[in-house]
This record gives structure tokens, C-alpha cells and sequence, in this order.
């Protein structure tokens, strides 16, 4: 049995011990010189499941989607340098999505900042603003000083209990509060020597977690405008599955004065919810925007990508508004009331069962609609011409059961919105901050933990963007990757004061003639193509047939119809 090696320097032995203390069992690590005492600390350790990635953007996106999936924090190795800062896109997400990172940087000494050194920059607090913790460790005292010295045995020991308290204060955030931390680790050469058995043992302090109330007053005034309201309206952004009980689901859908509105990334279905928000509510006229109108609205969830149910909500404001979450509210709508700082099934439970049912028909009136305007929206598809809406609908018709669906930013996710998707898929997309930039890597990495199939459904520009996320050894055989191609981003061609120059099919469109085909053969994909229905509805079936090797369906749809398609969609419910 091969012996386990560990770094020599204390430093690397008790972040890698601590990491294990707290159950942070993975890590995804960049190539690098500097930070080779964790590689080696990390790789050794066969309680770690580590993962190479060379791209640190990539790499970032890649422990995304795996924390993403296992709600854990993931750890994130890099060297010194402009490699961490490489890192940012994907802190900035898991920041805003609440997604668990713990960003481990080697560094050099702080005598070495700024003074000409290779690979060198000032890495101390770089995420400031998109972070929820921070921890700049000290050095190990320089080898050549003798450690016989009382003085450098005295300043060895403080730095060992300073770094022991950020490291175990740093991951403690990242588990208590469900975002990233940064760890800037510097370490003197050199930086591979190895030893057999540690020679430092860390103290791990417990994570603690604080379980919020709501007041008695607080909570009988939040029932009394509750069962006083004749118009309560929930509305559901980003959600994991199956963290809400079918009762409660169930329970609201059964009172006449509750309408639930959810998004596609909600992972919440039930027949009397609306589920296509923009379907329901273009076009609406004066009146029929009033009697939606709430009272009280209650929210939970992440963003929610629907800018027409923002719209209304700032115009048609509520008399009230909650939002339920453990850690943040944010005032979307420009009248939020009260946060309750509580997991939103936990406060079903204590609330619901204390309401009151209120009989009339404001629900029933908005299901009538949506009824109304799903007849609409299938009379339009059947007849429209191979663009993209006619290529999303056959896509999610053709998409199996209990598949993961990871969703890329900007048009597929506003598309995705449009249909009514299979209530056994599980949907996620990453809308902290709704960039294009990560997309593959997210999907990727959740692939590998989730053991479920799974489907990322992309466009063109987000896809080409993220390339290097098919740059690693481990894409299960049964990932899927459908890549809508328009040549170009198709979003921009409907947004007001567009026109056809080339300006902008340069500057604002990115017009092109790319293909993923050599993609594909660089990196091992069996790949297909459609660009009309028929064999669409072919490639999508010998798609899902096909397990062995990870596969990319290209769908090439017209660049200068699909705008007006879409425009004119919204125009067929007048």
C-alpha cells in the first residue's frame, strides 16, 4: 500500500486538514508551481476527490456546478498571480447565487509583492466586493533561521494559531452562510519537499448555526394581512428540487385567493400554478393589470429572469411584501416589508396551517387566461417556420425523463421561459449574475456528482465563449450538449432601437460562421447537426439513444428570422 505523503510545510498540512475536519471532500486544482504544497497536501489525502483543470476560469465554473449539486463547499487550488484573479466570474456567481467556494491562493511573502518578482500581484482581499470572507495567512518563518531560537519558535507558534483561526473562520462562513471565501496562502521555497507524518495538528472549531424566529407580533400581524387579503400572490424565482413539500405546494393551490406564479428555474409544478409568467402577462390591458394586482406577495427563491413580472410588481405594487430566505432579500420591486429570515419550507410549515381560506375568483380568472394564452401560444408554434422557438419546442418534447437541464444565459433561458417543461426534469441555470461566461463548466461539473443525465442546453455565444470547459478528463459518457447556433447573439435583434448595420452585427450582435464540428473532434464528442425540423426530430432521438461518449447536437437556425418570430409571439396574445 503506497504510503501517504504530506507537504513539509505546516501551513499546507493544516489547510488540508482542516478542509477534511469540515466534510470539504472536493477540489479542483490548476497546474502551478507556488501552489504545489497544496497539490501535493490535497492529491495525497485519499479522503479528497481532486480534479485538474487548466483553465482557473473554467476550473472556477467546474467546482461551481459540483457545489452547485452537492451543496457543499468545493475547494479551488491556484497558483500565484493573474491565475486567481482568473477565478472572479465564478466567485461573483456563487456570491449572488449562494453557492459554497472556498478559493485557496498561493501567494508569495508579503516582502515580495511589488518589487519586480515573476507571477506576482496583490492578491491580499483581491475579491473584496464579492466575498463573504477573506483570510490572508502569515508566512512559515524563513527555513534558513534556526529554529532553536526562542524568539522564532515564540512568532512560529503565533503564526500557526493566527492562520489556524482565519482558516477555521473562513470555511466556517463558507458552510454557515452558503457562499465563497478567499484563503491567500503564501509560502517561501521550497515548495516540494514532502514528509510521511504531519508535524502540525490543527484545532477544528465546530461550525455553528443560528436558527432565526419570527416575533409573535410580527408573525400574528403577517396572518391577519394574510387572511384579510383577497389577492396573495407568490412568486418563485431560482430553486433547488424537492425542497419544498408537495403538501404545501398542494395546500396553496387549493385556496381561490392564491395565485402562484413560478419560473422555470423554480423545479416547482402543479396544474393551478402559472408557469409561463411572460405568456400570461403580455399585453395585458389597463384593467386586467389591476385585478392582478395583489395585496400581499410573498417570494422565495433566487433571481427571477422574467423582466415583465419585474415590471409589473415596481408598477402594481402590493400593499405588502415578504421574502423568505435565511440570508438575503433583495428589494426587486421597490416595496419589500419584511425579510424572514427562515428556510421557506420551514416557514410553510408554521404559517400555513394558521391561514385561513378566502373564497372568490382570483385565481380561478388568471387560470381561465393562461388557458386562453397556452391555445395561443400552440396555434403560433404549429404554424411558425424552423427558427429557434420551433427548434426549443421539439428540443424539450424530445428530452427524456428525470434529466438535469443546465441552462446557458441570455436567449435560452428567456426561451425556456415559454414552454411548460417536463415536471420530472431538474433545471438549473446560473442566475447570480446571468453571464454567459461559464455556462459548459457549470454544466459539467454538476454532471459529475449529480448521477443523474444530464442535458446542457446552449447558445452559440456562450458556448464558443466557455470552449476550454470541454478541456478535461471528466465529462461522463452520457453528458449531452445541445447547441443552438444563430450565428451570432440573436437576444440583441429584439431589444428597441436595433437596425442592420455593421455596427452592429459587429459590436452588438457578434455576427460569425462558427461551427462546434472541430470542437468536437479536438475533444472527443460525437457530434451531430440539423438546421430543419425533420432532421432535427432525427438527430434528437439518435442524441439520447447514444450513451457511450459525451455527444453535441448543433441546431442551426435563420439569424434575421427568429427576432421577428419571437416578436411577433408576444404580439399573437392581443
Amino acid at each position: 500500500m503506497k504510503k501517504r505523503l504530506y507537504s513539509k510545510i505546516p501551513l499546507s498540512q493544516t489547510i488540508v486538514a482542516l478542509c477534511e475536519a469540515k466534510g470539504i471532500h472536493h477540489v479542483v486544482i490548476s497546474p502551478g508551481s507556488r501552489n504545489a504544497p497544496l497539490t501535493i497536501g490535497f492529491t495525497e489525502n485519499p479522503e479528497m476527490q481532486c480534479y485538474s483543470i487548466v483553465d482557473e476560469r473554467c476550473a472556477a465554473f467546474f467546482a461551481l456546478g459540483i457545489a452547485q449539486q452537492i451543496r457543499k463547499p468545493v475547494a479551488l487550488v491556484c497558483t500565484s498571480g493573474s491565475a486567481l484573479l482568473n477565478y472572479y466570474p465564478a466567485i461573483s456567481e456563487a456570491f449572488y447565487s449562494d453557492i459554497p467556494l472556498v478559493i485557496l491562493s498561493a501567494d508569495r511573502p508579503v516582502e515580495r509583492i511589488d518589487i519586480g518578482d515573476g507571477q506576482t500581484i496583490r492578491q491580499k482581499n483581491v475579491f473584496d466586493n464579492h466575498i463573504l470572507y477573506s483570510a490572508n495567512l502569515y508566512s512559515e518563518i524563513v527555513p534558513e533561521i534556526a529554529i532553536e531560537d526562542i524568539k522564532v519558535k515564540q512568532k512560529q507558534h503565533e503564526a500557526q494559531k493566527h492562520n489556524e483561526r482565519e482558516i477555521n473562520l473562513a470555511l466556517n462562513v463558507a458552510i454557515q452562510e452558503n457562499g465563497p471565501v478567499h484563503i491567500n496562502v503564501p509560502f517561501y521555497e521550497p515548495l516540494y519537499d514532502t514528509l510521511e507524518k504531519p508535524t502540525v495538528f490543527p484545532k477544528n472549531i465546530p461550525v455553528e448555526f443560528t436558527e432565526h424566529r419570527i416575533s409573535k407580533t410580527l408573525y400574528a400581524n403577517m396572518l391577519d394581512e394574510w387572511n384579510g387579503a383577497n389577492r396573495k400572490l407568490i412568486l418563485i424565482g431560482v430553486n433547488y428540487p424537492n425542497v419544498i413539500d408537495q403538501k404545501w405546494i398542494d395546500l396553496l393551490a387549493n385556496d381561490p385567493s392564491v395565485l402562484v406564479l413560478t419560473e422555470t428555474t423554480s423545479n416547482i409544478h402543479h396544474y393551478s400554478h402559472i408557469n409561463c409568467i411572460d405568456q400570461l402577462i403580455t399585453s395585458l390591458e389597463e384593467n386586467d393589470f389591476m385585478k392582478l394586482q395583489p395585496d400581499v406577495l410573498l417570494t422565495f427563491g433566487g433571481m427571477v429572469v422574467s423582466k415583465r413580472i419585474k415590471a409589473f410588481l415596481r408598477k402594481y405594487q402590493p400593499k405588502v411584501h415578504w421574502h423568505i430566505d435565511e440570508k438575503k432579500a433583495y428589494d426587486t420591486y421597490f416595496c419589500l416589508t419584511e425579510h424572514i429570515k427562515m428556510n421557506p419550507n420551514k416557514f410553510l410549515l408554521d404559517f400555513l396551517p394558521k391561514t385561513t381560506v378566502t373564497v372568490n375568483d382570483y385565481k380561478s380568472y388568471w387560470i381561465s387566461v393562461r388557458e386562453r394564452r397556452r391555445a395561443k401560444h400552440k396555434e403560433y408554434v404549429e404554424k411558425v417556420d424552423f427558427t429557434d422557438l420551433k427548434a426549443f419546442e421539439a428540443i424539450f418534447d424530445a428530452i427524456p425523463n428525470h434529466q438535469m437541464i443546465q441552462l446557458s444565459n441570455s436567449s435560452t433561458v428567456r426561451y425556456a421561459q415559454l414552454f411548460s417543461l417536463n415536471p420530472s426534469f431538474s433545471v438549473f441555470c446560473n442566475r447570480g449574475t446571468s453571464g454567459i461566461d461559464g455556462s459548459t463548466s457549470t454544466a459539467i461539473g454538476a454532471a459529475i456528482v449529480s448521477n443523474t443525465p444530464t442535458t446542457l442546453l446552449t447558445g452559440d455565444l456562450s458556448f464558443f465563449y466557455d470552449s476550454n470547459g470541454l478541456w478535461n478528463n471528466y465529462i461522463p459518457s452520457n453528458f449531452k450538449i445541445i447547441l443552438i447556433n444563430n450565428g451570432g447573439g440573436g437576444i440583441f435583434r429584439i431589444l428597441p432601437g436595433k437596425s442592420e448595420s455593421d455596427n452592429f452585427s459587429t459590436y452588438f450582435e457578434t455576427k460569425h460562421n462558427l461551427t462546434a464540428e472541430q470542437l468536437c473532434t479536438m475533444f472527443q464528442i460525437n457530434y451531430h447537426k440539423a438546421a430543419e425540423l425533420d432532421t432535427l426530430l432525427e438527430k434528437l432521438q439518435e442524441l439520447y439513444k447514444n450513451n457511450e461518449s459525451p455527444q453535441l447536437l448543433e441546431v442551426f437556425t435563420p439569424r434575421k428570422v427568429n427576432d421577428s418570430v419571437l416578436i411577433d409571439y408576444f404580439k399573437h396574445f392581443i
